[in-house]
């Protein structure tokens, strides 16, 4: 409904009550639900399933069409993002928001910062999701209410056209809420738990939600050392509990992203149950090392035994229990994982991998795509990566194999500074700037994201306030580095009184007093200062 239909509506709705509204403005009204689209997380959790499921089918049928997203940690990080993206390109089509476990480890849990292990209380996942949602909302609102207040003075100048303008702009007003692929990581848990906690985070608002195949009490960051891996059976009940909690809340676009751990995973905690040579089961634990037996005076105590292609045997089983996975088997189980999540109910892969390189990544998916022709991946830009050593270490290796004369570059050197301005340092920097252009169009990535983003740029940016405002430089570290910049850049934010509410908080003053409204924003306001 549009502005101008909602203040018929509500008019007529006013007048139905014989006088006992009077004091109610239907044109407020309809500013303030303009102000909140969204009533209910659920209502977000379908409007972004749509926009990722819109998005994915222009993805198939353009490459170039990917979509990006940046991690976040706080509510406000989120919001800041998307009135970024709104600022500099007009729109927030196909970018989302990503929701990392990992800095919810390390950045929210009551216990203190915690490494990615699942250690962190599962409902802070759900409760960051809303905490999101709340602040992209009031980004709506905060830039809706500028909008209105516009409007306002154009019809109080008479300005028909300005106001017919503003209007419009109302009427066809973009919403800051975007899709979030939100981390579930393991499933803190069996089936049953990771159901309960994917219906949080759907009511919270989630339509993706990203689930992985580890062991869930032996939980590890997918860049660290020590990953294990379920059973297919077992991962594929877990994306099930998820697609049940999407249908039972009736977000049927509801997307799934199955992610891999195998490439990195040495190792598993169960074999597999098998009921016959070639199932899902015997392709798993055809993957397990060990060694061929004779007889039973092969097996001692503690041993397990199993038939692998028709032979006896006996596991590799460490000193924890766990069971080793044959050297160099990684590429083959990753793309047994994808081939089996995507025909079993996920929509989108994650292969989580040691370093960004296009052609590793689309090696994997050719052979994946052989069995799913539109399988699509999520991939994580991670900053565990050393971006700069790995592209230089790729065109060294790229122009060694093309036999140029590589004599002038160490190679396990390359991230020193020297090498910032050369031919090879130059072009690693352009193949790093079309990486996500490269790998969308050559190894199926429909969805970029950097997992810990603002984890590192607060940190780089609060050294340099701290190592200018404590030295020499006292409060020009602050003004010249950060005031000056925001008022420059024109980063909404220099007025913060406004972007935590002030000016929303005003208007709705005077909708609830009337004349006798005590307002903020009068002449002895500072945010004047900043015009």
């Amino acid at each position: 409904m549009s502005y101008k239909d909602d203040i018929k509506a509500l008019a007529q709705l006013r007048e139905a009550q014989q006088g006992k509204w009077a004091s109610i403005s239907p044109e407020n009204v309809a500013r303030m639900r303009a102000q909140n689209r969204f009533r209910t997380g659920l209502d977000i959790a379908r409007h972004t399933a749509r926009i990722m499921r819109e998005d994915m089918a222009a993805y198939d049928a353009d490459t170039a069409q990917y979509t990006q997203s940046l991690g976040c940690w706080h509510g406000f990080i989120g919001q800041q993002k998307l009135i970024s993206i709104k600022k500099h390109f007009g729109t927030t089509k196909r970018r989302y928001l990503y929701l990392s476990g990992w800095m919810v480890a390390a950045l929210r849990s009551e216990f203190g910062p915690l490494p990615d292990q699942s250690m962190h209380e599962k409902t802070t996942v759900s409760g960051l999701i809303e905490e999101l949602y709340t602040f992209l909302r009031q980004a709506d609102a905060w830039e809706l209410n500028h909008l209105f207040r516009d409007l306002e003075e154009a019809q109080k100048a008479g300005d028909t056209a300005k106001a017919d303008e503003l209007i419009a702009k109302i009427d066809n007003h973009e919403t800051h809420v975007v899709p979030i692929i939100a981390d579930i990581d393991a499933g803190f848990g069996n089936a049953e738990a990771t159901y309960l906690l994917a219906k949080q985070m759907i009511e919270a608002g989630a339509c993706c939600i990203q689930i992985e195949n580890q062991v869930s009490d032996e939980k590890q960051c997918g860049h660290q050392d020590g990953k294990v891996t379920v059973p297919h059976e077992d991962f594929l009940a877990k994306i099930n509990a998820v697609r049940y909690a999407f249908l039972e809340l009736g977000v049927e676009d509801g997307v799934i992203v199955a992610r891999t751990d195998s490439l990195g995973a040495g190792l598993t905690q169960k074999i597999a149950v098998t009921k016959e040579p070639g199932d899902l089961g015997d392709q798993y634990n055809s993957f397990l090392d060990g060694d061929e037996i004779e007889s039973a005076s092969d097996i001692d105590n503690g041993d397990v035994v199993i038939k692998q292609n028709g032979k006896l045997v006996k596991v590799k089983r460490l000193a924890s229990g766990l069971f080793q996975f044959k050297p160099g088997t990684g590429e083959d189980r990753v793309v047994l994982d994808c081939i089996t999540s995507l025909q079993n109910g996920a929509d989108l892969l994650w292969i989580e991998t040691e370093k960004p390189h296009v052609g590793q990544i689309a090696s994997m998916v050719n052979r994946i795509r052989a069995e799913v022709p539109d399988a699509k991946l999520v991939y994580n830009n991670s900053p565990s990566f050393n971006w700069t050593l790995n592209f230089r270490q790729q065109v060294f290796d790229a122009w060694e194999k093309e036999g140029k004369d590589v004599s002038a570059y160490d190679r396990a050197g390359l991230m020193s500074a020297e090498y910032d301005d050369t031919e090879l340092g130059k072009l690693a920097d352009e193949w790093t700037r079309n990486f996500q252009r490269d790998a969308a169009r050559e190894a199926g990535i429909f969805h970029h994201l950097i997992t810990l983003p603002t984890y590192h740029t607060a940190a780089l940016s609060t050294d340099s306030l701290a190592k200018g405002y404590f030295g020499d430089e006292g409060m020009l570290a602050y003004v010249a580095g950060v005031q000056r910049r925001e008022i420059r850049e024109g980063i909404a934010t220099v007025k913060h009184q406004d972007m935590a509410g002030s000016n929303i908080g005003d208007d709705h003053k005077e909708f609830f007093h009337g004349e006798a409204a005590l307002k903020a924003g009068g002449k002895d306001n500072t945010m004047n200062q900043f015009g």
